[in-house]
């Protein structure tokens, strides 16, 4: 699994569209290496210095880019996604929203075969604090430290970087993982990573309602997967029953995929559990010292 570090050469797909012109000048403000963007029919132009080619190949041979990050409207996202595994970019982040569950469904399977790592779709990005970010998160709530943050919402995701920044102890690797029914990274393959990464001391976890991706990941924590200190919060406990709430993932089916029921997982598996999202961050605070 590859995740992204200050060497990381960014290719922006898209980065002639709205988004993908706005964000490209966070993400180089931010200090990541944005060194090249992709628009079919654009290549020649440059966007704020950042030069623009027609294919990911062409500007692979032209910048060296080894990662992308996706912001081509739904309908094309697919395509660009496989041409960026096709051309050996890893990881390649998928911000786009509104992709048919079987378009990522054939994006994630085909990550599998090439052994590319896929965050996303419907996903704020990662961000390695400090040094480079793929993605749309606000710059300024993230400074780096210890606290790894794996998160299925995104403004849950900001709120609690914030938190933790604030009670001094700042993030290491931080990863949205998209908040669609089938999304490329999961839980546990981010909890085995930082299980390795020595710049992590503990992990926020948050989740929300709908699917057992938590319920799984506390399986494996309660397994001995993970040993490190976990906080977690856990988003849409009002939810109804049966309503899609927000993300296409969110939705509470019997009794599975309810809050109390991933709560009562984690809370299992030794994790602590925040009533509000600021406890998430005194939580680990209070562990780590």
């Amino acid at each position: 699994m590859k995740l992204i570090n200050r060497d990381t050469k960014v290719v922006v797909q898209g980065i002639t569209g709205t988004q993908g012109k706005f964000h490209t000048a966070r993400m180089k403000e931010y200090g990541t290496k944005v060194v090249a963007g992709v628009t079919p029919g654009r290549g020649g132009q440059d966007v704020d210095g950042t030069p623009v080619f027609d294919t990911i190949i062409e500007a692979k041979e032209r910048s060296g880019c080894d990662a992308s990050v996706i912001f081509v409207p739904a309908p094309g996202a697919l395509d660009a996604a496989l041409e960026a595994m096709e051309a050996g970019m890893d990881p390649v982040v998928v911000i786009t929203e509104g992709i048919p569950v079987r378009d990522t469904i054939e994006m994630v399977a085909r990550a599998r075969q090439t052994g590319t790592t896929v965050v996303g779709p419907n996903t704020p990005g990662l961000i390695k604090a400090g040094e480079s970010k793929m993605g749309i998160m606000p710059n300024q709530v993230f400074k780096a430290g210890v606290v790894g943050i794996i998160s299925r919402s995104g403004t849950l995701f900001y709120e609690i970087a914030a938190h933790v920044t604030n009670q001094g102890l700042g993030e290491s690797t931080c990863v949205g993982l998209g908040g669609d029914p089938v999304v490329g990274l999961d839980y546990i393959e981010l909890l085995k990573w930082f299980q390795k990464d020595l710049e992590t001391k503990a992990v926020a976890l948050i989740g929300e309602i709908g699917g057992n991706a938590e319920e799984k990941a506390a399986d494996f924590i309660a397994s001995g997967g993970f040993t490190k200190p976990v906080a977690a919060y856990i988003a849409g406990r009002s939810a109804i029953p049966g309503k899609r709430m927000g993300h296409a993932g969110a939705i509470i089916q019997g009794s599975t995929g309810t809050a109390d029921s991933k709560m009562n997982a984690l809370r299992g598996a030794g994790a602590a559990i925040g009533e509000q999202p600021v406890d998430v961050a005194k939580a680990l605070k209070k562990v780590l010292g």
